[in-house]
């Protein structure tokens, strides 16, 4: 335990580190490791692995997720913008290697491997643009002869058309909520909130045409056409579970869901563990974005509202959309379930994006290293 009067980088950090947010991030990393060994030993073995194949990597993957978590934390915001340009910028160009020279798969290009190791680079672009969006809204305020709204419609146009040319119409959208959260937050007025609105009602219409795989879902979703198999697996793996769950390993619906380990972890958790464990895992989603929000309220420098506001309600859109497939309440979409689903890149962004959210909510350190005023009389001063 570190003692209240020590000073130092890690006592300061102890101190000064939002404990209720680190306390949940890290306990859904465990959730994580835990539901790993229920959801992908099927996977893995459909595939011809070693039963335990993806929970070793999962436990490989949640060791340097959690030093880059608490090594972010550290950080001044001053510090986190700066890492945030340097990872966009290298986000932003891998992603436009990707559509030249990344990995093909199910007709995307999402990944491009690095010394054989897959990465994909549009998870990691999310929290760096997040940070840079708030820091361009802010500086409106801050200095009004600088553009900042200007360019960040530039960069949402970019990175907008980055994914789309993958394309990636979930990662699309995920970001285009979160900008377009932000976008209000930072107090635009009505008229630019409608137009860019009108806007992407405009181009979730234009991909329905367009992408005949989204126009397969929705109409899959809307009127129950083409395949459904996994989503309806995913329904009956949560009935079974019904409130106390069918207990750790004696799920038998989800060795057939195929992507069990990743996009419906929430549908295993649910048969295994039961609803009410399910709604314990949604508190805990809940609890980030309103914490999130709450700390953001409570800030006075507008980067630091915007930046931790953004970043809770990436986390909070990202389960939504990944719950609400898994509860055929959304047209199917391949995303992960934030710290807990199977997967390198979108474990390690996601502990960026927490240590973002730690680092832009720590109480300064030198507040603290500032020596008590101590009261001394009028008289006393004066006969001095």
């Amino acid at each position: 335990m570190v003692s209240r009067v020590e000073r130092g980088l890690v006592a300061d950090w102890f101190w000064t580190i939002d404990r209720l947010f680190l306390a949940v991030f890290i306990g859904l990393m465990g959730i994580g490791l835990m539901l790993s060994f229920a959801a992908s030993p099927a996977v893995a073995e459909r595939l011809g692995l070693d039963s335990f194949h993806f929970v070793e990597r999962h436990g490989v993957f949640l060791i340097p997720a959690l030093i880059v978590m608490v090594g972010v934390s550290f950080m001044s915001p001053r510090q986190v913008r700066r890492v945030a340009v340097l990872l966009l910028m290298a986000s932003i160009l891998m992603m436009i290697l990707a559509l030249f020279f990344g990995v093909e798969i199910k007709g995307s290009r999402r990944w491009v491997s690095i010394l054989g190791i897959s990465i994909q680079p549009s998870e990691f672009m999310k929290p760096a643009f997040v940070v840079i969006c708030a820091w361009l809204f802010s500086e409106r305020s801050r200095h009004p002869e600088i553009p900042g709204n200007l360019f960040a419609i530039i960069l949402f146009g970019i990175v907008a058309a980055l994914l789309v040319a993958q394309p990636d119409l979930g990662q699309t959208m995920l970001t285009t909520a979160v900008w377009g959260g932000m976008f209000f937050m930072a107090g635009m007025s009505w008229f630019w909130i409608m137009l860019l609105g009108s806007f992407a009602i405009g181009g979730f219409i234009s991909a329905y045409f367009m992408f005949p795989h989204v126009a397969d879902r929705i109409n899959g979703f809307l009127f129950n056409e083409g395949d459904s198999f996994q989503v309806d697996t995913a329904r009956e793996a949560i009935i079974r579970g019904d409130w106390l769950g069918q207990g750790p390993g004696e799920g038998t619906i989800k060795r057939i869901l195929p992507d069990s380990h990743t996009d419906f972890v929430f549908s295993v958790a649910a048969e295994e563990f039961g609803i009410i464990f399910c709604m314990v895992l949604v508190a805990l989603f809940g609890f980030v974005v309103i914490r999130g929000l709450i700390r953001a309220g409570q800030e006075q420098d507008d980067f630091t509202r915007l930046a931790v506001a953004g970043l809770s309600l990436l986390i909070g859109f990202q389960s939504f959309i990944n719950i609400g497939v898994n509860l055929e309440l959304l047209p199917a979409k391949g995303m992960t379930l934030p710290l807990i689903s199977y997967g390198g890149s979108s474990m390690i962004a996601v502990s960026i994006t927490a240590g973002f959210v730690l680092a832009l909510t720590r109480r300064r350190p030198e507040s603290r290293a500032q020596p008590r005023a101590v009261y001394r009389p009028v008289a006393s001063v004066a006969a001095e």
